[in-house]
């Protein structure tokens, strides 16, 4: 892999993490125009970028997953307080809500990840998958103003909106926040939930695949590692706050224009 595309890839990955257009989506289509093939694809770069997108959540939610850490911490010291800080916690509360989160996604992964990795295959089938990604971004216009906020119920039903995600082509961060405003959540809670919820996701993701190089071992230079992991740091900062802005003011259809287009072209050409 050449810095050039360490930078490209880094990007794709950093920009299509959190804005609704699918990060595993985007990094398909990337490495079918690059000429990588799947026996190409490196697993060092995949643990790399994603460690840069984990970096990116930590520098924008500092103070919340630290907040969330101690209410954690609490809990676990005096679990007999656990209902009465349900119940008075915000923080706690939230935790409880991301918890209930890995359910769904969890048991999709254990049940489907052969077919899952299979999909990863197919360029055209991806493309289709961005076209449903679209569909789902424009239905938002039918909940212009929500203002409810999380319960445990919802938050398992964006959960099972991020085990969708896994299929590549379908956005993580647009599914599981258009589910949210479909439950009527205010949209800045809706959005703020949805990049929390990924860290523990990513987390377990990029242990696996440490693991995984661990066996392995390195087989990339270090400069497209550092170019790639540096691009998906910056630019994921940067589309939290583009996504927070759009989902706001309530433009996510914006989104769903370019998965239209995008995904329309994969069709045509691919």
């Amino acid at each position: 892999m050449t810095w050039w595309e360490a930078l490209l890839l880094g990007l794709v990955q950093g920009i299509t993490e959190f804005v609704p257009v699918s990060s595993s989506g985007h990094l398909v289509l990337s490495q079918h125009l690059l000429g990588l093939g799947a026996e190409e694809s490196d697993i060092t770069f995949e643990v790399f970028v994603h460690f840069g997108t984990v970096l990116s959540i930590f520098t924008v939610y500092g103070q919340e997953v630290a907040d969330l850490l101690a209410e954690a911490w609490a809990g676990l010291r005096h679990p007999t307080l656990v209902p009465e800080r349900y119940r008075e916690n915000d923080t706690f509360r939230l935790g409880v809500f991301i918890l209930i989160t890995l359910i769904p996604t969890g048991l999709v992964y254990v049940l489907f990840k052969t077919q899952l990795e299979q999909a990863f295959g197919s360029p055209r089938f991806t493309s289709a998958m961005l076209l449903v990604t679209g569909v789902l971004l424009l239905l938002t216009l039918l909940r212009p103003q929500p203002e409810g906020m999380l319960s445990p119920i919802k938050s398992f039903v964006v959960g099972v909106a991020q085990s969708a995600a896994m299929i590549p082509g379908i956005s993580r961060s647009g599914s599981t926040i258009c589910t949210a405003l479909y439950q009527n959540v205010r949209p800045e809670r809706a959005a703020n939930f949805s990049f929390l919820m990924l860290l523990p996701v990513v987390l377990g993701a990029t242990l696996l695949k440490g693991l995984e190089l661990a066996e392995q071992g390195l087989t990339t230079e270090w400069v497209p590692l550092f170019i790639g992991t540096v691009a998906a740091y910056v630019s994921g900062i940067a589309a939290i706050y583009i996504v927070i802005d759009f989902v706001r003011r309530g433009n996510l259809q914006y989104f769903a224009y370019y998965c239209f287009l995008v995904g329309g072209l994969g069709l045509w050409l691919l």
